[in-house]
């Protein structure tokens, strides 16, 4: 039987007993996704797969893995069971099977769907129209101005705003989706019941309550690092293009642009300044096909399903909206980009540049500093050669 058919041709999986049989599938020892999927093309769903004798399981799984499904659940099985059967039943709580019709239809395209889905929030959003945005977790603070603007003005167009819940780009186009009636889904690499990262729980707090917070790994998955490239796929899986706003060469946003393109998605990318290294991977992105866009109108005519945006293109930046959050972390680490542990504020002034030109206003608002003591921080910087001056009284920094 075809995975798909079943999507449409599936039994009630909001039943406590058929979500059971599903759970005990997708937990079973030794099955992994890529043998449910296998079970479920050959058997139907899961109840099925459950009265299946030996020779006809282990035809497609191993014995290993048939043993497992044909026992008796073990005590720790059953007490993993019973507690995701009592979480679906709180309120903003639900698991959607492959076999739902909520199921969202956009992953039912790609090659390997999860068979669960695990939801917080409104799962509605998981069907919407949407947007992914990635990038760095180190971001500037003009790419999380950048990401933020372009998130929200996506979603005041329609567009839900589907990013990974990390630190940097993924909280800035959160935060941004939130602000319109697009709204945001994070896809997270956890399992649902786990806050990760921690700095952004009051974020994922808001996501639960006004958007989508999504996950295929079971409660209590801790977050390892080989479930986050895994992750990416949702990402893009979800959405009808992927928007990159920063990225180094190596970074994690170019496997989610790689499976965006494999899945038949367009791939934006946003460029930046050549001395920048979080330009690098948007750079060779763009050189490898993705369209660039310099304002969001680029990216909605190329999604018609949208709502045009009046005028978007002559919106500017909002460059005082950034993430003082990313500054601090600068402060934290005691060396921002060679400046010595001795100076946090030459370190919060650093990272508050970027890589783009920038004038002191704008800086004295982004590091909280009074007019006086940047503008001492901006001579010792130049004389030190880390920075240099424009014309128009605008600042860049140099390497």
């Amino acid at each position: 039987m075809d995975i798909s058919s079943q999507h449409e041709h599936g039994a009630d999986d909001r039943d406590p007993a058929s979500l059971e049989a599903w759970l005990r599938l997708t937990l079973a020892d030794g099955i992994g996704p890529e043998g449910g999927r296998r079970l479920l093309a050959a058997f139907g769903l899961p109840g099925h797969v459950l009265k299946a004798g030996r020779a006809a399981l282990e035809a497609v799984v191993t014995p290993r893995a048939a043993a497992a499904l044909l026992g008796t659940p073990g005590a720790t099985q059953r007490a993993r069971i019973a507690a995701t059967l009592a979480w679906a039943q709180q309120p903003g709580h639900a698991i959607v099977t492959l076999a739902d019709p909520q199921y969202p239809s956009s992953l039912l395209n790609i090659a390997d769907p999860p068979l669960l889905l695990y939801v917080r929030g409104n799962a509605a959003l998981l069907r919407a129209e949407a947007l992914a945005v990635v990038g760095s977790r180190n971001a500037t603070a003009q790419g999380q101005a950048h990401a933020e603007r372009f998130s929200e003005e996506a979603s005041r167009a329609g567009l839900a705003i589907v990013s990974g819940l990390a630190l940097g780009i993924d909280a800035a186009a959160h935060e941004g989706g939130l602000r319109g009636p697009g709204s945001t889904v994070a896809v997270i690499g956890t399992g649902i019941d786990i806050d990760y990262p921690l700095r952004n729980r009051a974020l994922a707090q808001r996501i639960a309550q006004q958007g989508c917070i999504v996950s295929e790994y079971p409660l209590g998955m801790p977050p390892l690092a080989a479930n986050f490239p895994r992750r990416n796929r949702l990402i893009s899986g979800l959405a009808r293009a992927v928007l990159v706003v920063e990225a180094a060469a190596q970074s994690g946003s170019l496997i989610t642009a790689r499976m965006a393109a494999e899945q038949g998605r367009d791939v934006f990318a946003i460029p930046g300044s050549i001395h920048s290294p979080l330009a690098k991977g948007c750079h060779q992105l763009i050189r490898q096909g993705a369209k660039l866009v310099e304002t969001v109108q680029d990216i909605l005519e190329e999604m018609p399903v949208a709502r045009r945006i009046p005028a978007v293109a002559a919106m500017a930046t909002d460059e005082v909206q950034t993430c003082r959050s990313g500054i601090e972390k600068g402060v934290e680490n005691g060396v921002e980009n060679g400046v010595e542990n001795g100076d946090a504020e030459a370190a919060v002034v650093m990272h508050a540049m970027g890589f783009d030109p920038v004038d002191s206003d704008t800086l004295a608002l982004r590091c909280k500093l009074d007019a006086a003591r940047l503008s001492g921080l901006l001579l010792m910087l130049e004389l030190e050669g880390r920075i240099e001056v424009l014309p128009g009284g605008r600042y860049r920094r140099l390497g």
